[in-house]
């Protein structure tokens, strides 16, 4: 298991026992565009079937921001579910949780990492992201409506 403290005392690890469940779900289920409604059970779902990023509080170690990684662990991973509290936002938690992920996904051999995002672009191109060259060779199937 992963964990680094930083110099003002956050703490990230990628132990999937410390996540709490509940405060991720609420954050997803009710905060985030693109989970909305998101119910418990398939987050915890999807929390099991995942490598996991949190960062803990210096003062009480309660979780402040969240990421996940679906990977294959040798050629591909797709980062998604990437969560900082509104409270602890402006802090570089977030760069510091999606280049930790980056890195930690390099050193196990993982050369391509996706995401999808609609409003941080530039965040994830300070950290070596960009475009796809070739959106038009992606499909996707998508039957969320059939839930």
């Amino acid at each position: 298991m992963l964990t680094i403290t930083r110099g003002d005392g956050y703490e990230l690890s990628d132990d999937p026992r410390r996540i709490d469940v509940d405060r991720v779900h609420r954050w997803l289920s009710t905060e985030s565009y693109w989970a909305k409604d998101r119910d418990r059970s398939l987050v915890a779902r999807s929390i099991m079937g995942s490598t996991v990023f949190a960062v803990y509080r210096p003062t009480d170690r309660v979780q402040v921001a969240f990421a996940r990684v679906v990977t294959d662990g040798a050629t591909f991973a797709w980062l998604c579910d990437v969560f900082v509290d509104g409270a602890e936002r402006g802090r570089g938690l977030g760069t510091w949780l999606v280049s930790t992920a980056r890195d930690e996904l390099a050193a196990r051999g993982v050369r391509r990492i996706l995401l999808a995002t609609v409003d941080a672009h530039g965040v994830y191109g300070r950290l070596g992201f960009e475009a796809l060259p070739n959106p038009e060779y992606w499909m996707q199937l998508d039957q969320r409506d059939q839930e």
